[in-house]
């Protein structure tokens, strides 16, 4: 209990901290509604790190598991599916948001169909159920990026700019309540 009133108290008495954190976020949630575009484009180069480095470790996985097993060739194609995404978005920057969205939607399917085929493949070891349900999701997401490309990315970057702005008030409320608030007594 001494340890969480002492955690408390740190908090509190840092509260400007939580208070600029909540003004980061709020900027950065006017600038991806305010500059869906540039904002688009920076999500592109973090996607495309996202899906090469995923890719990197599902090699890594698949090289790993092949040791032990007979199970690691679904992994071999996700990989080369992500590291080849990666690659393409780097190299590619100024594609267009339909081929953009479809190459995030052909993504989404092999991802889904290859942690679908994994889950059915690794048995009952772990918790096959998540990547299956993992697998399921990656599916929807390609299926909403094929039928509304354009919408769909911008929907995305709207979505975070939202999300960046409620949670940054909420961070500013918290660090004022903080600020404001009686020390905790023991």
């Amino acid at each position: 209990m001494a340890i969480a009133t002492e955690l408390a108290a740190i908090v509190r008495n840092h509260w400007w901290v939580v208070v600029w954190r909540g003004v980061i976020g709020i900027i950065f949630g006017l600038l991806f509604i305010f500059f869906p575009t540039g904002s688009l484009l920076a999500l592109i180069y973090l996607f495309g790190a996202y899906a090469f480095i995923d890719g990197i470790f599902a090699l890594i996985q698949a090289f790993r598991l092949g040791v032990h097993s007979d199970r690691w060739w679904p992994l071999i194609f996700e990989a080369i599916v992500g590291i080849a995404v990666g690659i393409v978005f780097f190299r590619f920057p100024g594609l267009s948001a339909v081929a953009i969205a479809f190459t995030i939607a052909i993504w989404a399917f092999a991802t889904g169909i290859f942690e679908i085929i994994a889950a059915f493949r690794i048995g009952s070891g772990g918790a096959p159920w998540l990547l299956g349900l993992g697998g399921l999701l990656s599916l929807v997401v390609g299926v909403l990026f094929t039928l509304m490309p354009t919408r769909a990315l911008i929907a995305w970057v709207w979505v975070l700019g939202i999300y960046a702005i409620v949670f940054g008030v909420m961070l500013v409320v918290l660090g004022f309540r903080l600020r404001f608030s009686a020390p905790a007594t023991t």
